[in-house]
C-alpha cells in the first residue's frame, strides 16, 4: 500500500471516530436518556490537530447539523436551536478546528492545555453570544445580560470541553508510548 493510501485511510478512519463520538454525545436526544455530554467543541479540536484540512471541517459540520436536524425531526419536543442563533457554531467550531491545526506537531502538554483552554473560551462566547442575541428566544436581551446569561453556562461546557481533551491527551500519550516501545523490542 502506498504512503498516499495509508495516508487517505488514516484520515477516513480518523473521520470515521469523530463521527461516532459526536453521536455518542451530541446525539443524547437520538441515542438514550442517559448519554455522555457533548464533546463537539472538543472533536472540532482534535479534528483540526489530526486532520487539518478544511474539507474535513466542512464534512464534520455538515454532520454536525444533520444530526441536529435527524433529531428535530424524530422528535418535536426537543427544541434544537436551528436558527440564526445557530451560525455561530460555525466560527466557534472554526476556531476549534483552526487552534487544533496549529498545535498538531506539538509535544507540550502546556502548549496543548492553554490552546484548548483559550479556544474553548472564545468558541464559547461566540456560540452563546451569536444564540443569545440572534436566535430571537431573547427578543429584549441587552449584550450585557447575554454575557451573564452565558456565564452560566461556561462551567458545565469548559469542564467537558477540557475533560475530553484531557482524554485525548492521555490517550494519544499511552498509545504513542506503547508504539515507541513495541517498535523499540523489534
Amino acid at each position: 500500500m502506498s504512503l498516499i493510501n495509508y495516508l487517505k485511510n488514516t484520515n477516513l478512519y480518523i473521520f470515521t471516530f469523530l463521527i461516532f463520538v459526536m453521536l455518542l454525545t451530541r446525539g443524547d436526544h437520538l441515542l438514550t436518556s442517559i448519554s455522555l455530554p457533548d464533546a463537539s467543541f472538543a472533536l472540532f479540536l482534535i479534528g483540526g490537530l489530526l486532520l487539518k484540512k478544511p474539507k474535513w471541517f466542512i464534512s464534520l459540520f455538515a454532520f454536525s447539523v444533520a444530526i441536529d436536524l435527524v433529531t428535530l425531526s424524530m422528535n418535536s419536543a426537543y427544541q434544537i436551536p436551528i436558527n440564526l442563533g445557530y451560525l455561530g457554531l460555525l466560527p466557534s467550531y472554526g476556531i476549534m478546528w483552526f487552534i487544533g491545526s496549529r498545535i498538531a506537531n506539538t509535544k507540550s502538554f502546556i502548549k496543548f492545555t492553554v490552546c484548548g483552554v483559550l479556544a474553548t473560551l472564545i468558541g464559547f462566547l461566540i456560540s452563546t453570544q451569536t444564540y443569545n442575541l440572534l436566535s430571537g428566544t431573547f427578543p429584549d436581551i441587552t449584550i450585557k445580560q447575554s454575557m451573564q446569561t452565558g456565564w452560566e453556562y461556561l462551567p458545565q461546557s469548559f469542564i467537558y470541553t477540557m475533560s475530553y481533551l484531557m482524554a485525548y491527551w492521555g490517550i494519544q500519550a499511552l498509545l504513542k508510548r506503547q508504539f515507541v516501545s513495541q517498535k523499540a523490542t523489534i
